[in-house]
């Protein structure tokens, strides 16, 4: 028997209780960054039942109304009134703040202005640590088909609930696409989709199945469904109580999701509610941005870049950026980590320049993977950098 290769990736909608606790932490960090570039966020949240706990460090000069900034999020998102859900809405919530400020020992080793008096003193990364950037040529968005074809699903279903159109459904919602990948590795057939979504308690399960499968395949591409491909819709035939009132919410818990899908690795660290200072972050939509710029100069059809940082060091800790082609590099790797470094800089304050990330941007990254929007500085392909990967 011909031995199969599937890969899973799921992604989540927007009224997840780990999402809501992202855009939240998310929301805050865009809020000081709009008032004070110079921020330092760290903003963790937690959401249960009728429960938002901020806590983290926050250093900034601007003036944030944190529980304006809770309750309009989750009304965007759709948990706006108790007739939306009993206990977790933007009108009854309680709001419970542990925010405080940035440790003086980190503070130390991230400013450039902490060496003030040596030659050349430069900003350091804000913590060690780990980062990953991926892609591959298997979407228009060099990102795996599975987790963008599980993205393209919960962006559906969410444009249909906000335009109106469709009352009983409600915020949370998941989904999951498994996608079989012939001997060239390349998607050859989905095997089956998961979609699961919150309703009210007055539609029937035909409804909700009939709509969700035409959600399904007005976004998967029709080429790769067969009369084969399987689908699972509301498995359990009740999603009525969701969200943080079905279950709690924590930021950073979804970070599979954010990145790859599982396909590419990631350092650990989580993004929502870091400012860039955090390697963890910026580390990694660096990492994106260079592996694509590889994968689109035809260096290779997927690669996986690695970088790894010391809290306040400026460089990463090894000179060596380790690339990972999978055995698909059109020119040896040694050769593409000698383009690399002559293109780009992995220093915290060239990223932070050259992507633009001291802006209020980070809002719209939460939801549906950060590295899928075209509009994303790391998502822009430059084409000096590209010239010097290809060595024109």
């Amino acid at each position: 028997m011909k031995h199969l290769h599937i890969f899973t990736s799921e992604s989540v909608g927007e009224g997840h209780p780990d999402k809501v606790a992202d855009l939240i932490s998310d929301s805050i960090l865009d809020a000081c960054l709009e008032q004070d570039p110079a921020s330092r966020v760290a903003c963790e949240t937690l959401v249960k039942d009728s429960h938002v706990i901020l806590a983290g460090e926050i250093t900034t000069t601007a003036e944030i109304d944190y529980d304006k900034i809770v309750r309009d999020t989750i009304r965007s998102i759709g948990y706006r009134t108790p007739a939306d859900d009993e206990l977790f809405n933007a009108e009854t919530v309680d709001i419970t703040n542990y925010l405080s400020t940035q440790s003086p020992d980190i503070a130390q080793g991230v400013d450039a202005r902490a060496a003030e008096g040596k030659e050349g003193a430069e900003q350091g990364a804000g913590d060690q640590g780990i980062m990953f950037g991926f892609a591959a040529n298997e979407t228009p968005e060099l990102m795996p088909a599975p987790i963008m074809f599980a993205h393209r699903i919960m962006m559906e279903l969410a444009k249909v609930r906000h335009g109106g159109a469709t009352p009983w459904l409600r915020p949370d919602s998941k989904s999951q696409v498994a996608v079989e990948y012939d001997e060239q590795g390349r998607p050859a057939r989905i095997r089956n989709v998961v979609l699961s979504t919150q309703h009210s308690d007055d539609v029937d399960n035909a409804t909700i199945r009939a709509f969700c499968k035409d959600i399904i395949l007005r976004v998967l591409p029709a080429e790769l469904v067969t009369p084969d491909t399987e689908f699972f819709i509301n498995p359990t035939g009740r999603f009525v109580v969701g969200g943080p009132h079905g279950d709690s919410g924590l930021t950073g818990r979804k970070i599979i999701v954010d990145t790859y899908g599982g396909m590419g690795r990631h350092g650990g660290g989580a993004f929502s509610g870091k400012d860039c200072s955090k390697v963890d972050r910026s580390g990694a939509y660096m990492c994106r941005w260079v592996a694509k710029h590889i994968v689109a100069a035809g260096l290779a059809d997927r690669c996986e870049l690695q970088v790894a940082y010391a809290i306040g060091k400026a460089s990463p800790v090894s000179i060596m950026i380790d690339v990972n082609t999978f055995g698909s590099a059109k020119v040896e790797e040694s050769t593409i980590i000698e383009r690399v470094l002559k293109a780009f800089s992995f220093k915290p304050a060239d990223m932070e320049r050259v992507l633009g990330l001291r802006k209020p941007i980070f809002r719209q990254t939460t939801n549906y993977g950060h590295f899928t929007k075209p509009n994303l500085p790391w998502e822009q392909l430059d084409p000096e950098k590209l010239a010097i990967l290809k060595a024109e």
